[in-house]
Formats: C-alpha cells, structure tokens, sequence
C-alpha cells in the first residue's frame, strides 16, 4: 500500500474517533485522510427527527476530525450509486467504511466492492457497532435462533471467547486535505419546521458527550438500574441509545465500561441483557429479511387491522384519553425518544385497543425518535404484536390503567407531560373519567378528553380477532 495515496474514509454510523476501524486503518496507514459522509435526502424524508440529530453529530465530528487534521466532507445524492460513481473518478485513494448491519446496506456492500475490484482500488470494509457479526450467532444445527435467551447465552459467551477489540484512538496527520473539494452547507440537513428546536436543551449529539453520559450511568445508576428501569418518572436508565444509533459510541465501549464494575449487581445483568435484545435483533433481519416487509409469523398476514385515521391521529398526538399513554407519545414528540416502558405500553395500545397495524406505529417512531435504527424498532414493533420472534403472546394486553398505577404511582411522570391533569387527585391520575366531585381546572371532555375507546370492550374484541386469525390459520 502506497502511503502517499489518501486514506478515505465512508462516514455512515460511525460518529466517533474510540473504536472506528475503517477509520483508524486509514489514519495508520496514509499520510492524508479524508472522511466523506453521503447524505441521502430521500432516506431521511421519514426520519424528522433524526435529521435534527444528524446535523448536530456531522457539525460536533467535524470539530472532533480537525484536532487531528483529518478534513469531513458531506455530499448530497440521491443514492449511495450515484454518490459513488463521483468518488470512482477520482484517483490515488484507497477507500474503507465499517458495515451496518441491515441486508439493503450489506447488499451495497458486495456490489461496490465488486466495482472497486474491477477498477483496481484498494478498499477495505470493518465489522460495524456489533458485538458480534449479525450471522456469527447459530444454533448446534446452523439454524438460526429464534428465541431470546438461547441466542444470548449462546451470543454472550461467543463474544467473552473472542477477547475483547483493542481501544486505539485515531492517528493525527501533518496535514489536512479535501479529497472530493465539495461539502453542502450542513444547515439544509435541519428540518425546516420549529418543532426540533426543542431538543436543544435535552440532548448533544457528540462522541465525548456519550462516553461521559455512559460512564456516569454506570457509576450511579446501573446498580439500581433492574428495578428503576421501569419507572418513567425517574433517571433510571442511560438514555444512550441516540448515541449508539449514530455511532457516537461502539456498544464494545460499553460492554467494557460494565465489565470493569468489581460487584456485578443485578442492575449489571439487566443492561447487559439490553445489549444482547439490539443483537438479537440485527441477527433476527438478518437471518428473516423479509420481517422488515412484513410479519414474522405469516398467520398474522390474516388479522383483521382497523384502518382508522381519527384513532390513529389522536394516538400520535397523545390524546387518546389514557394519561400514561398519552404522556409517553407527547414524550416522544418533545424530546425525540421515549422510556422503553412506555413504548411497550403505548405500542400495545395501538395495536391491541386501536387495532391498527403495528407498521403504522413503527412508521411514525421512525419519523420522531433519535434512536431510530431498522432492526430494533422493525423486531420490537413485532414483539408487542405478537407477529415477531420470541414475541409477547397477542393476548397480553397491557392494561394502560394498571400499568400507570404501577409503574407512575405519584403521577409524576403523567403530570410532567399531560399538564391538564395537575389538578387531579393522585387515585384518579390515571383514570380520570372515574372522578367523582370537582376538580379546579380540570373538566373532562373539555381540558382533557375522554377515553377513545373502552379498555374492557376493546380487549375484547381484540382476543376475538385473534382467536379467529388463529383459526383462519389452521
């Protein structure tokens, strides 16, 4: 290898200089470095939010890439095709990228190195922001798995017998160079409307920003972290996955964060089990690409969906008229992410009492959550309607009342986000409509609305549609 030619490096979800492969190579080996991120407007259409997130990640990077003088550079294309078509003109380079994993772009993967082979370029392509490679993980019989716990002892243990990947930091270069001379200005990435200007206090998107936020998570909260996991009304989870999506840190990182805790609590094995869920569902698209289409489990192909637009407006506007669903969908619109208790809750709502197809939901946390990453939400959508993997059986119906009785006691966490119940007594907080005397400032169906639908009849007809999809199936 010619040390002389430049090093380029693909930017895709690789937002950080600690455990970026392809771009520490490239930094040991070429005495000029260029790092090219291919915006595709089209792909980030559906995904509002996280152009918010994106911009800021690409603006932080390229202050980071400049302590080492490593120039970023950021072009607009319709497609990664036609992106590469300019940077195959170009000559005396060799190009490296890390996977991600998802079948559109490991598919990309094998066409352009085919492209680059024939044209004599040197390239190289590095494991991506896995532990494990997405098809690393089989059963005794190389069948895959499709159940959780087996594919994770099985996975975990995999990953402890590699050894853990070497932290090696970038090397810095005498000099910066562009290698394309073109960069779009990065402000037309930010959506135009108003409403992400509200995340500004509640998140910055950078690599230092994530190593500290992991570390002080482990130091104060994992321990607690198997009970206060469920409690939205508190700080008891790490809030990392925006950062983990974009790659502003490698889940390695924080796989080793935890291993160097001396007393492993039960909070230690809950996270770790987290870990192991976003695994699990890399390899689940992977191994079943067509999920990512439609069900898992094709006797679900016959359920009776409700299309109802009213319903589904309302769901997304958190106006339905259970609190603690409502405060989790109006948490996802004024911060970009959402407490995992409640996307289970509001999730199962949807799909269960509105009746309305899971990919309508996973469609519009697509659209609004930083985090935001195909495999996970495409399985977990799949999970709560009992169409995916080791999914929660459809007649599991969280109970929306129960679960913020249990989960919200106090109503800290509904009166955070739906203000017009401030006013109401702690044992009416999550059902309102059972109030039996006045409340100042407070009126049903006036301040707040009245449920949409019947908790019990809705259940109802739920289970009825499933006993007859499974009969259908027979």
């Amino acid at each position: 290898m010619n040390k002389k030619t430049t090093g380029v490096v693909w930017l895709r979800q690789d937002f950080r200089t600690l455990k970026n492969d392809a771009l520490n190579y490239a930094s040991k080996n070429h005495e000029y470095v260029s790092v090219v991120y291919i915006y595709k407007k089209k792909e980030f259409k559906s995904r509002s939010a996280q152009r918010w997130w994106l911009f800021h990640s690409l603006k932080n990077f390229k202050d980071k890439l400049d302590e080492f003088n490593i120039s970023l550079e950021v072009i607009e294309s319709e497609s990664y095709k036609e992106a590469f078509e300019k940077i195959l003109n170009k000559k005396n380079f060799s190009i490296y990228w890390n996977k991600i994993y998802e079948p559109k772009f490991l598919l990309f993967d094998k066409k352009i190195s085919n492209s680059l082979k024939l044209k004599n370029i040197n390239f190289k392509i590095f494991k991506g922001n896995l532990l494990n490679e997405a098809n690393e993980i089989k059963k005794n019989d190389n069948t895959p798995f499709k159940v959780f716990t087996p594919f994770w002892k099985t996975a975990e243990k995999f990953y402890l017998d590699k050894g853990f990947h070497k932290s090696e930091r970038i090397k810095s270069k005498d000099k910066k160079i562009k290698f394309l001379n073109q960069s779009i200005k990065l402000e037309t990435i930010l959506p135009k409307k108003k409403w992400p200007q509200k995340f500004e206090n509640s998140w910055l998107p950078s690599e230092d920003e994530a190593i500290k936020n992991i570390k002080k998570f482990i130091k104060n909260e994992l321990i607690d972290y198997g009970e206060n996991r469920d409690i939205p009304g508190i700080q008891g989870t790490s809030k990392i996955s925006p950062y983990l999506a974009f790659g502003q840190i490698h889940v390695e990182t924080i796989w080793e964060e935890c291993q160097a805790i001396k007393n492993k609590s039960k909070g230690y094995r809950k996270y770790i089990n987290e870990l192991g869920w976003r695994e699990f569902s890399h390899s689940l698209i992977n191994y079943f690409p067509e999920m990512l289409e439609g069900n898992l489990r094709k006797d679900f192909d016959n359920f009776p969906w409700q299309v109802n637009a009213k319903h589904l407006n309302v769901w997304k506007k958190g106006m339905t008229g259970y609190p603690i669903v409502d405060a989790g969908m109006r948490e996802l619109y004024e911060t970009g992410w959402m407490h995992n208790r409640l996307r289970m809750v509001t999730a199962s709502f949807l799909v269960k009492h509105l009746r309305i197809h899971w990919q309508e939901g996973e469609k519009y946390f697509r659209n609004c959550l930083f985090d935001f990453n195909e495999a996970n939400n495409v399985a977990g959508w799949q999970w709560v309607a009992g169409c995916g993997a080791d999914a929660a059986p459809y007649f599991r119906i969280f109970n929306p009342i129960l679960q913020g009785e249990k989960f919200d006691p106090d109503g800290r966490y509904v009166k955070k986000w739906v203000p017009e119940l401030l006013n109401v007594p702690r044992e009416f907080i999550h059902k309102p409509w059972e109030l039996d005397k006045d409340v100042k400032d407070f009126k049903l169906g006036k301040d707040y609305p009245k449920p949409i639908v019947n908790h019990v009849a809705a259940r109802n007809a739920a289970l009825d549609a499933f006993q007859k999809t499974k009969k259908k199936s027979i």
